[in-house]
């Protein structure tokens, strides 16, 4: 069959891409200490390779793979998780998918491959055993109680007290509490609950993850003196927070990111808006001043 050289590059695209990928899922293997994750991702990059070769029928070719997303899915894997990684990497392989069904009619193998990259995609799914996504409950638990929590309180200090230190110490003071108390309630729940969840580990992550977010939300009024100024990077930082980690669910556990954004921002939010009128209200009826 003749190759036109508009088709050829695009061939030669598809054939980079699956050696670069070949690549990228023969590294997480070797990190891997599951035998049952290292076997799959093997045979994953094996199905990469023979996709490779597929390409290589067709433009008669060698094609080295690129190096820069090759070490930025596997840094990105190692920093973050493989399930992350991949999923965040065949995320870009649906568009490849429908790059791949213009050839049919052209390219004789294609329904095939097409095929294959569907199997592959369910193999991925059914590999997600991964000890950060089992415990990713833990982690919203401390991330969405300590944002609603904190992010109101700081709030209702920032009018009560105007005083970045005092809001500061307040802050810490509350937020370790509740940390410890979340913790030691989700140590409880777990192990009263039927689940291969460890509860101490579950505990961990959900006061780790108490205590990150605490830190971020106090750390503008431990280096601003602008209690209003400290309160809005708080509120920003809080919905960053909530905007990063549920972009990470969303990738790794393919869950809908809008709803699940908005919902914990608009909670976040709301309690700190009432939390702010409560925090004047006391202090206007109280009549104090610090």
């Amino acid at each position: 069959m003749r190759i036109s050289a508009e088709l050829l590059q695009r061939l030669l695209i598809f054939q980079r891409n699956e050696i670069t990928e070949y690549h990228i899922y023969q590294r997480l293997a070797r990190a891997q200490r599951s035998l049952g994750n290292r076997e799959v991702l093997e045979k994953i990059a094996q199905d990469e390779l023979s996709h490779y070769e597929l390409w290589k029928a067709h433009t008669n070719q060698e094609v080295q793979p690129s190096w820069f997303w090759m070490w930025y899915y596997y840094l990105v894997s190692r920093l973050f998780g493989f399930t992350f990684g991949i999923k965040l990497m065949e995320r870009g392989e649906e568009s490849a998918q429908e790059n791949y069904s213009k050839l049919q009619g052209i390219i004789p193998d294609i329904e095939r491959f097409i095929h294959d990259e569907e199997a592959r995609e369910a193999v991925l799914i059914a590999m997600l055993d991964e000890e950060s996504l089992r415990y990713a409950g833990s982690v919203v638990l401390g991330l969405n109680d300590a944002l609603v929590e904190l992010t109101g309180a700081l709030a209702g200090f920032t009018l009560a007290l105007q005083n970045t230190q005092l809001i500061a110490l307040s802050g810490l003071i509350t937020g370790v509490a509740a940390a410890l108390s979340m913790g030691a309630s989700e140590y409880l729940s777990t192990r009263s609950e039927e689940t291969e969840k460890n509860p101490l580990k579950a505990s961990i992550y959900t006061g780790v993850a108490y205590i990150i977010t605490v830190s971020i939300l106090i750390l503008p009024y431990l280096v601003f003196e602008n209690y209003y100024l400290c309160l809005a990077m708080a509120l920003i930082a809080a919905v960053l927070i909530i905007a990063i980690f549920n972009y990470y669910i969303s990738v790794a556990k393919d869950a809908p990111f809008r709803r699940r954004f908005l919902e914990m921002a608009g909670v976040s939010l709301g309690v700190a808006a009432l939390s702010f009128i409560l925090g004047y209200v006391i202090r206007r009826v109280l009549g104090v001043e610090i």
